[in-house]
């Protein structure tokens, strides 16, 4: 069900990466930053085999979170819960004025409730991935969970009445989302990330995409 050990070799390259005579986008530059530091290697080793070894002991539970029924991953679908419910907060709180402070609230909380199955999505897919992916993930995750704290935080001030503390927890929590999102399109759209093994037939392509091939040494191409 799950790939290799452990220590999951490198994920093949997302391709042909910029010429050096085109400008590389500050983003991109420290999303490769991320898949290349070492630094979040112990991390990623603490975390990873208790992860692999839960999905391996329900593989029918890991099946659904990987998307198996729909034939690809699940968590890009279910990512769009979470943050449909907070981007429509945020708009309200920003344009609705009195009246919509409740339903402004409601969706809030709804975010916050929805972005618990949706990570658990996110966290199989990651512990199957390769390494780059894995390190970028990592990140991914923090961000995530900073931003779904003060979310929540945002919805307990609100129900304290200390909205205008809460409107501005959330209007972080909105940055944050913002930064991790782009490291989550990084890993889908550069790195081929989740492998699609797990969530459907495979690949009927001569070359196999990405994450479906894994590198030995981890060194990019």
């Amino acid at each position: 069900m799950l790939d290799g050990d452990e220590h999951p070799s490198t994920s093949a390259p997302e391709g042909p990466r910029m010429s050096t005579d085109s400008p590389v986008p500050a983003a991109l530059r420290a999303a490769r930053a991320l898949e290349d530091s070492p630094a979040l290697d112990p991390a990623v080793d603490r975390v990873r085999p208790w992860v692999a070894h839960l999905l391996e002991r329900r593989p029918r539970f890991a099946a659904l979170l990987h998307g198996r029924p729909l034939g690809h991953a699940l968590h890009p679908l279910m990512t769009d819960a979470p943050l449909g419910l907070w981007m429509s907060a945020t708009t309200l709180d920003l344009l609705g004025g009195e009246p919509a402070r409740p339903h402004a609230d409601r969706l809030l909380g709804l975010g916050v409730a929805a972005a618990l199955p949706t990570s658990l999505t996110g966290l199989a897919d990651w512990a199957v991935s390769g390494r780059r992916t894995q390190r970028v993930g990592a990140a991914h995750a923090v961000l995530n969970s900073a931003a779904l704290a003060l979310y929540t935080t945002s919805w307990v001030l609100r129900r304290r009445g200390a909205r205008g503390a809460g409107v501005t927890a959330s209007l972080a929590a909105t940055g944050l989302v913002g930064a991790s999102g782009y490291l989550g399109g990084h890993m889908t759209s550069r790195l081929g990330a989740p492998p699609r093994r797990h969530s459907g037939p495979a690949t009927t392509r001569a070359t196999p995409d990405s994450d479906e091939t894994d590198l030995p040494g981890g060194t990019p191409a």
